[in-house]
């Protein structure tokens, strides 16, 4: 286990746990999204018959989310009001909005475990607000169907869309990792869009998230790593103790 590939963009802090992973064991992660994320123009998006000003909160289940709503406002030369409220799945996705706008407690609520479903108790202690939430084009009915039994006020738009990030014929040729690790179902199918000929063999591959893992095994690819699972929260602290494994099973 020595060359490990991981379909997200390389971690802009220096004390990224991947790092870590890399001094400790001796490997090489290889960050290379398989997708990329593309934005609506301000034409596609007024197709869909949503007025930005007509909601008092928007949802945000992502960081791509947060930089796409504000982008659009941006484009359509709109002036969010001050009072806008802002409730997060997560923390981090929460302290994201500083990039934009000043971060106040009153105004920006989140969730704990990433799931929607923690964040509606909040969203009902406020529901009088008119709920907006930015998508990507990729998306299924769950966020609706839980607000419409909770009775809220909202309504879903899409703001952006995920695209196959294809390798280059050098990349292909390069294409050479004991593990591969996918954070999305739409990285999974682009690894058999941009390798239609794919041979798993002793390739290890590990999924982020439910819907990843499933995404592989209907690929009829086979599982080797799951997280997060109540053992291992996160991706990182899963492959340490999955790398650490293999290597104490390597000496023996």
């Amino acid at each position: 286990m020595k060359k490990i590939l991981i379909s997200q963009p390389k971690p802009t802090s220096e004390k990224s746990p991947y790092y870590d992973i890399e001094r400790e064991f001796g490997v090489q992660f290889v960050f290379r999204p398989f997708f990329k994320v593309e934005g609506l123009s301000a034409k596609e998006f007024r197709q869909q018959k949503i007025a930005l000003l007509d909601f008092t909160a928007v949802v945000f289940t992502s960081r791509h989310a947060i930089d796409h709503y504000f982008r659009m406002a941006k484009e359509m030369r709109i002036t969010i009001p001050e009072d806008m409220k802002y409730f997060c799945i997560t923390e981090t996705v929460a302290l994201y909005i500083q990039k934009y706008v000043q971060y106040r407690k009153r105004k920006v609520f989140f969730g704990t475990t990433g799931k929607i479903d923690d964040l509606l108790p909040t969203m009902v202690k406020h529901k009088v607000e008119k709920y907006l939430v930015p998508l990507s084009s990729v998306h299924n009915d769950t966020i609706k169907n839980m607000l419409d039994a909770k009775k809220l006020q909202h309504a879903e738009c899409v703001m952006y869309r995920t695209v196959s990030n294809d390798f280059t014929e050098e990349e292909k040729e390069a294409f050479d990792f004991d593990m591969l690790i996918f954070s999305s179902p739409t990285g999974v199918k682009a690894l058999q869009k941009n390798f239609p000929a794919f041979n798993q063999g002793d390739i290890k591959i590990g999924a982020f998230g439910p819907a990843t893992a499933k995404e592989v095994i209907d690929q009829g690819l086979r599982l080797d790593l799951e997280a997060p699972s109540k053992e291992y929260p996160s991706m990182t602290t899963a492959l340490r103790a999955y790398i650490g494994g293999k290597m104490k099973k390597a000496k023996k």
